[in-house]
C-alpha cells in the first residue's frame, strides 16, 4: 500500500468535475443530431432518457415489475453481456437487458438490501449498430434509501512479477465493520459478498464511486473466467493491507484519455497482483505408460511425497524416478532393463502422502498396475505395407529381395542453437537417460582457418535438476569454430540403444558482434539479495544474475537491440522471485523495472558497444507513495507516445499528418460525447 499524503478537500474537484460533465451535456443536447452522411461514424450512442431518473431514491427493495428504460439518440446493440455488464454490489439474478426500439430495458428480478446504493455497470456493452462504436462508462445508480452514497476513491492495479498494468481487474470493497479484526487466515474473499465493486480499465486504473466515508477492507481480482468469482491458481489477486476509507485519502485528478477513450484518473492506492497457489487434495489421480521402458505418475497437486515405489518383477535401483515439472506433481518413471526382461503389464504399489476428507495428509500405499503394448502408428503401417509390396512384387519377379536398414531408435538434439555464448556449454538432451558414457571417446577440437586442429579438453556433465540433459563444457574462445565427434557406440541409454557417429559444428560467438553491460548495485548493508533480469524489448528474459548485493555485475554477449532490466528484491535470498500469499496475507517480493533519472526504462544497445548504469537498490525499492506511482504512470505514458510518434515518423511525414488531423478530428468529437454520455458519471 501507499503512504497517505495529508488530507485536502475534495469538494473543489467534484464541483469542477460535475460542472464540466453538465456544460458539456446542456451544450451537445441543444445541437443534437443523428448522422445522415459524410465521413465514417466515430461517435458512440447518446442517451437521450432515462426513466426512472439517474440517481433515483428510495426504490422498493423488492422491485416488483420495475423496468428501466435508457433510450439512445440511433439504434444500439448489447456485446460482450457477461463479460462488461456487472451491478455494484452484486445481485443473485442479473437483471435481464432487452433491446426496445431505440432503447434498453433493464428488468430487476432480485430482491435488494435496504438502505443500499446499486450500480448497474454497462462497461462498453452497449455499442451502435453500423459502426460498433462503443459508449464507455455507462451507469445507471439507484439507492433503497434515502441517500445515494457519494464517496469515490482511484487505484493501480499491476501486475507483481512483470510489473504491468492488469486490465479489467475488479475492485471489491468489504466495509470493515461489519467483518472481524483481520484474521490469521484471511477467508475474507471465500466466505463473504462485497459491497461495492469497481473495475480497472486497459490501464490498469480504476475509479471506485458510490462509496460510504468510512473504512473498507480492499481485494483486487482478475476475472479470468468472467464469472465474477476469485479462483485461486487461475486469477491474479491483491490485497491493501491497511483498511482504507476514501475519506480520508488524499485528492486526485481525473480526466478524458482520448486516446483509450475513457475517463481515468490519477491512483490513490496499488494493488501488486499475483497468482495465488491453489489447495488441491493431493492423490495419485493418473498412471500411463507411454514407452515400454517409461511409466507416467500424474498427481493431483504439486511436491507429492513419496516414500517408496515398489514392482514385483524390477530391482528398485532399476527403477529411475524423473520429475517432469518444477512442482514435481508430474513424475515419470524409467526402467533400466532390457526390453526383452521387461513384462507388458507391471505391477507394484507406491507409497505416498495423500489427503484424507478433512485434509489432513496421512501415508498410504497404494496397488499400481502399468500395461504396455506395441502400437503401430499411421505412419509406421504405411511404411510396413511399402515393404510387403516391395517384397511381394521381387517375389513374383524372382528377384532377391533385401529390406532396408532399420532407422537407428537412439534419439538426441542439441538445445543450444546456433553459436555458442562462450560462458555456457554446449547442452543436449536425449530421449531416454543413459546407462553408459564413454567420456574418453568424445572429441573436440578447434578449427583453425589454415584447416589445422587443436584437440581442447573437454567435460560432459549431466545436469542437476533434469535427468535426460547434459552439458558440454570446455574453455571456449570467443570467435573460433570446434567440431565435435561422438564416435559410434559411445553412448547407451537405458533402452539398450547406442548412438551412431555424431559430428557436430559449431562456432562461438564474436564479442565485437555483441554488446556488454555493467551494472554498479548500490544496495543497503541489511542482508537483503536481489537479481537482475535483462529483458529485451518484448518483455522475453535473455539473462540473469542472482544473489546479488553492492558491487559490479556484468552482461556479456547482449546482442544489439532494445533491453529492460527487471529488478526483484529477493528477501528470503533463495534466488528467485516469489509470489504472494492471499490465506496468509503475505505480499509478493518487490518487483520492479530500472529507469534512469530521465525516466526511461527502455535502452538500445548496438554491437561492439559497452553501457554503464548505476542502480541504487533504495532508490528503486523506495516506498510507494501517490507521488511516486503517478510520476512512474506518467514517465511510461511519455515513452509509450514517443515509441509511438517514432512509429509515426518511419511512416513518413504525410502519412503522419494525415494520420493526427484524422485523430485529433475523432478524438475532439469522441471527447464532447463522451463526457455527457456516462450516465451522470460523478453525479451526487
Amino acid at each position: 500500500m501507499m503512504n497517505a499524503m495529508p488530507r485536502h478537500t475534495l469538494r473543489a474537484l467534484r464541483l469542477g468535475v460535475l460542472l464540466l460533465f453538465g456544460s458539456t451535456l446542456l451544450s451537445r443536447c441543444a445541437t443534437m443530431m443523428t448522422p445522415t452522411g459524410g465521413p465514417k461514424d466515430t461517435l458512440p450512442p447518446v442517451i437521450l432518457t432515462m426513466t426512472p431518473d439517474n440517481y433515483t431514491r428510495n426504490v422498493p427493495t423488492i422491485p416488483k415489475g420495475m423496468k428501466i428504460y435508457i433510450g439512445f439518440d440511433e439504434f444500439v446493440q448489447i456485446k460482450d453481456q457477461q463479460k462488461e455488464f456487472f451491478t455494484s454490489p452484486q445481485m443473485k439474478k442479473k437483471p435481464t437487458l432487452t433491446l426496445r426500439g431505440r432503447g434498453l430495458v433493464i428488468q430487476l428480478r432480485d430482491t435488494l438490501e435496504p438502505n443500499t446504493t446499486y450500480a448497474l455497470n454497462f462497461g462498453s456493452a452497449i455499442q451502435d449498430n453500423n459502426e460498433n462504436n462503443p459508449l464507455y462508462s455507462m451507469r445507471y445508480v439507484f439507492s433503497t434509501g434515502d441517500e445515494i452514497d457519494s464517496m469515490i476513491l482511484s487505484g493501480y492495479t499491476a501486475d507483481s512479477y512483470k510489473t504491468d498494468s492488469v486490465s479489467k481487474s475488479f475492485i471489491w470493497f468489504y466495509p470493515a465493520d461489519s467483518l472481524d479484526e483481520t484474521p490469521e487466515y484471511d477467508s475474507t474473499i471465500f466466505n463473504r459478498k462485497p459491497s461495492v465493486i469497481a473495475r480497472a480499465e486497459t490501464n490498469g486504473i480504476f475509479i471506485a464511486q458510490n462509496l460510504k466515508p468510512i473504512p473498507y477492507r480492499l481485494y483486487a481480482i482478475e476475472d479470468t473466467n468472467d464469472n465474477q468469482m476469485y479462483e485461486p491458481g487461475v486469477d491474479q489477486v491483491g490485497f491493501i493491507e491497511e483498511l482504507q476509507n476514501p475519506l480520508e485519502l488524499p485528492d486526485f485528478a481525473i480526466w478524458y484519455d482520448s486516446l483509450r477513450r475513457y475517463v481515468t484518473a490519477e491512483p490513490q492506492l496499488y494493488f501488486r497482483m499475483f497468482t495465488d497457489v491453489a489447495f488441491r487434495r493431493q492423490m495419485l489421480s493418473e498412471t500411463a505408460r507411454p514407452l515400454q521402458h517409461q511409466a507416467m505418475l500424474y498427481f493431483a497437486s504439486a511436491h507429492p511425497r513419496i516414500v517408496r515405489i515398489h514392482f514385483d518383477s524390477i530391482p528398485d535401483e532399476r527403477v529411475i524416478i524423473d520429475p517432469q515439472t518444477v512442482g514435481r506433481d508430474t513424475v515419470a518413471l524409467w526402467f533400466n532393463m532390457p526390453s526383452e526382461s521387461l513384462p507388458d503389464t507391471i505391477r507394484g504399489t507406491i507409497t505416498y502422502f495423500k489427503h484424507d476428507s478433512i485434509r489432513q495428509l496421512q501415508e498410504v500405499t497404494e496397488d499400481l498396475k502399468l500395461a504396455w503394448r506395441l502400437v503401430e502408428t499411421k505412419a509406421e503401417e504405411r511404411e510396413r505395407e511399402k515393404l510387403e509390396r516391395e517384397k511381394r512384387k521381387a517375389e513374383e519377379a524372382g528377384e532377391e529381395w533385401t529390406p532396408p536398414a532399420e532407422k537407428n531408435p537412439f534419439a538426441w538434439k542439441f538445445v543450444t542453437s546456433g553459436e555458442i555464448n562462450p560462458e555456457e556449454d554446449l547442452v543436449v538432451d536425449f530421449d531416454y537417460p543413459l546407462a553408459r558414457l564413454d567420456s574418453a571417446s568424445l572429441v573436440l577440437t578447434r578449427d583453425y582457418p589454415d584447416s589445422t586442429h587443436e584437440e581442447v579438453p573437454l567435460r560432459i556433465v549431466r545436469d542437476t535438476a533434469q535427468l535426460r540433459r547434459w552439458h558440454i563444457r570446455t574453455e571456449w574462445v570467443p570467435a573460433s569454430k570446434y567440431t565435435l565427434t561422438i564416435p559410434a557406440g559411445a553412448i547407451t541409454d537405458i533402452a539398450g540403444f547406442s548412438n551412431d557417429s555424431i559430428v557436430e559444428s559449431r562456432a562461438t560467438m564474436d564479442p565485437e558482434k555483441f554488446s556488454t553491460v555493467k551494472i554498479n548495485v548500490v544496495a543497503p548493508d541489511d542482508g537483503t539479495r536481489y537479481i537482475i533480469q535483462m529483458l529485451d524489448g518484448g518483455g522475453k528474459l535473455k539473462q540473469e544474475r542472482r544473489d546479488l548485493s553492492s558491487g559490479l555485475c556484468q552482461f556479456n554477449y547482449v546482442p544489439a537491440g532494445d533491453i529492460r532490466f527487471r529488478v526483484i528484491e529477493d528477501r528470503n535470498g533463495n534466488g528467485k522471485w516469489d509470489a504472494g500469499n492471499l490465506v496468509e496475507r503475505r505480499q509478493p517480493e518487490r518487483t520492479e523495472l530500472y529507469a534512469n533519472d530521465d525516466g526511461e526504462d527502455t535502452f538500445t544497445t548496438k554491437a561492439n558497444w559497452e553501457m554503464e548504469f548505476t542502480m541504487d537498490m533504495s532508490r528503486i525499492f523506495a516506498p510507494v507513495t501517490m507521488e511516486s506511482l503517478i510520476r512512474t504512470l506518467d514517465e511510461r505514458e511519455e515513452q509509450r507516445l514517443r515509441r509511438e510518434a517514432e512509429k509515426l515518423a518511419k511512416e513518413g511525414d504525410k502519412g503522419r499528418r494525415e494520420r493526427e488531423m484524422q485523430e485529433r478530428q475523432a478524438n475532439q468529437e469522441r471527447f464532447n460525447n463522451t463526457m455527457n454520455t456516462t450516465g451522470g458519471m460523478f453525479m451526487r
